[in-house]
């Protein structure tokens, strides 16, 4: 196996690598995106707004599976293209088995812990009465799919970092394509439900992980064996601090769920709204969210593997024009998702069912509200990933856990007492203003650091790659 596989990552031009590896890479996160989306639309079409309002309360597992799955891919990835730049073979291919394993067994414990907490799970993301029965059906079903949803999610950031995007856009688009030919059927001609619909998920998740596990014999970079198979914490100890700040990510977003949900129940009942239009309403807002995430995610995943190479290869010139290339066009997404959700809330929303004035006048709220400030986020999500890149897993994690816990649940707590049901809409927009704040002062901190390592010539002197090695493996 050629250890230079990948050494054009050092080489070509930093617009063309991020082309050639973001691009694939949010349509592969959009289409995962999707999949919980199209479910949203044609059981909105098919069953109502309860049924969409059952799926909200169930896809706080699907979060925490992806949790899982991420923070083992991501990290994973992460140490993978470090490794490659510095040609250490042996700990990728470790790392990678090491990483296999832990998707395997991890999804497996899940759906354990999930099949005998079900009832306690529906309960603290706020199924109501009137949705209960809906969800108690679309649960039962989607667990089934764990094992193939964290198996598919982890290796596709694995196999992103060994240089093969478009295989894991591909492997996705194909599980996605088999869910939206499925999901009709299933609702509409066999008039199965939520349930048809959770069987049409888990038939379009089994495709994408056969497709991922046959790429394990075929890798560029590695090449598996039983022996790196074996889980060592030595390795672990690696991978998992990397991918700690996807992790926390995606499990704010249940915490920020199961919070959220209660408080709309809640304060919903109280106002003219009632209990069931605010919880099933944010949960449509946050999906869409999902969409605009899943694009600034893919812009900054994407380009993981250039920034890791570069960076373990001691290239730090590079590195730094790496980030202002992707914040630009982060800013150019978060500024045109700013236009639709100010300007288009109803259209948005009328997407997943045409319901009554209140619902579409809550709809226009959470959107013009929530998500107003989603330009400050997508710099700083991007921000985020771009410092697990480099290796810094403290710092990433910190702004991480800033503004989707430490600021949001409080915020999602309080805000009610003061402006009741419409409060917690008020928590996206100073989340935003305060941990965009902090991700300006730490990319000043970073940036400071890595013009030490280059010399007046602009070129790297090999102690910066020493440096490099010490702090990030």
């Amino acid at each position: 196996m050629n250890s230079n596989s990948n050494q054009y990552l050092e080489e070509a031009p930093i617009g063309k690598l991020m082309m050639k590896f973001a691009v694939p890479c949010i349509l592969s996160l959009l289409v995962s995106s999707l999949y919980n989306i199209v479910d949203q639309i044609f059981i909105g079409r098919g069953v109502g707004y309860l049924g969409n309002g059952a799926t909200n309360v169930v896809f706080p597992i699907t979060v925490i599976a992806l949790a899982i799955a991420l923070m083992t891919g991501d990290g994973c990835a992460a140490f993978l293209s470090i490794c490659q730049g510095m040609k250490d073979n042996e700990r990728a291919r470790k790392s990678v088995g090491n990483a296999v394993s832990l998707l395997i067994l991890s999804s497996i414990v899940l759906v354990v812990l999930f099949a005998f907490g079900k009832e306690a799970i529906l309960s603290v993301f706020g199924a109501t009465e009137n949705n209960i029965s809906y969800a108690r059906d679309y649960f039962n079903i989607i667990i089934i799919g764990i094992p193939f949803f964290v198996f598919t999610n982890g290796m596709n950031s694995i196999i992103r970092a060994d240089g093969s995007p478009q295989f894991a856009m591909i492997s996705t688009l194909i599980g996605c394509v088999i869910n939206i030919i499925l999901d009709p059927i299933a609702i509409f001609v066999l008039h199965w439900g939520v349930t048809g619909a959770a069987l049409a998920t888990i038939a379009g998740q089994f495709v994408s992980a056969v497709l991922a596990a046959y790429y394990l014999f075929h890798a560029k970079s590695f090449r598996l064996d039983p022996g790196s198979m074996l889980i060592r914490f030595k390795y672990l100890a690696k991978i998992l601090p990397l991918g700690i700040s996807s992790f926390l990510t995606q499990l704010s977003i249940v915490v920020i769920m199961g919070v959220m949900n209660s408080t709309l129940v809640k304060y919903g009942a109280m106002s003219k709204y009632g209990a069931d239009i605010p919880m099933t309403v944010m949960g449509i807002v946050m999906k869409v969210f999902q969409i605009v995430i899943a694009v600034v995610v893919g812009i900054a995943a994407g380009s993981q593997p250039i920034v890791g190479y570069n960076y373990g290869a001691g290239h730090m010139d590079r590195v730094k024009k790496i980030y202002k290339t992707m914040i630009a066009a982060e800013v150019i997404i978060g500024a045109a998702a700013t236009f639709l959700f100010e300007c288009f809330p109803v259209p948005i929303i009328s997407l997943f069912g045409s319901e009554n004035e209140l619902y579409n006048e809550f709809a226009a709220l959470s959107f013009r509200i929530f998500l107003s400030t989603v330009i400050l986020c997508c710099v700083t999500k991007a921000t985020s990933i771009f410092l697990q890149s480099l290796g810094k897993p403290v710092m990433s994690m910190s702004l991480s856990l800033l503004r989707d816990f430490i600021l949001s649940v409080p915020l999602v707590l309080c805000l009610p007492a003061v402006f009741g049901v419409t409060g917690p809409l008020y928590s996206g927009p100073i989340a935003d203003i305060v941990s965009f704040a902090a991700a300006l002062i730490m990319m000043s901190s970073v940036f400071k650091k890595l013009d030490t390592k280059v010399t007046a010539s602009g070129e790297n002197t090999s102690l910066s790659v020493h440096g490099v090695r010490h702090s990030a493996l």
